[in-house]
């Protein structure tokens, strides 16, 4: 069971890291601005419901290999939501109004919850290895 939460938690640690920092990254530098804009907009709630889906299935399967890495999961599942659905939509309805300010404080706050869940993923499998 060990192994599978291994796994579990390293499908989330990666999945968010290559998805967040190279992905991301990449699509500004490899297509044109407005297409990149767009790009990232249409595939950034596949990314939430990624990050949902195995933050909780590494949680349910740490529930049972180390209670310290299932609670931060589930802070990690749980703080997904909002961010998906409050904070995602705000973050468009700024730069859809031009609201320059308002979409750099809410983009930053996303990036910085995003580091924050790379960063306990992170630390759920050092409780493992």
């Amino acid at each position: 069971m060990e192994f599978v939460a291994v796994l579990a938690i390293s499908s989330l640690f990666g999945g968010m890291l290559l998805f967040s920092i190279g992905f991301g990254a990449l699509s500004f530098k490899l297509l044109e601005g407005k297409v990149a804009r767009r790009f990232i907009r249409e595939t950034f709630p596949y990314f939430y419901l990624w990050v949902l889906v195995n933050s909780l299935t590494a949680a349910l399967v740490c529930y049972f290999v180390n209670k310290t890495s299932f609670i931060f999961l589930m802070i990690i599942f749980l703080t997904t939501i909002p961010n998906h659905r409050i904070l995602m939509p705000a973050i468009n309805d700024a730069s859809d109004s031009g609201n320059k300010k308002k979409f750099r404080n809410l983009h930053g706050f996303s990036v910085l919850i995003t580091f924050s869940h790379i960063v306990l993923s992170a630390y759920c499998l050092s409780f493992l290895l």
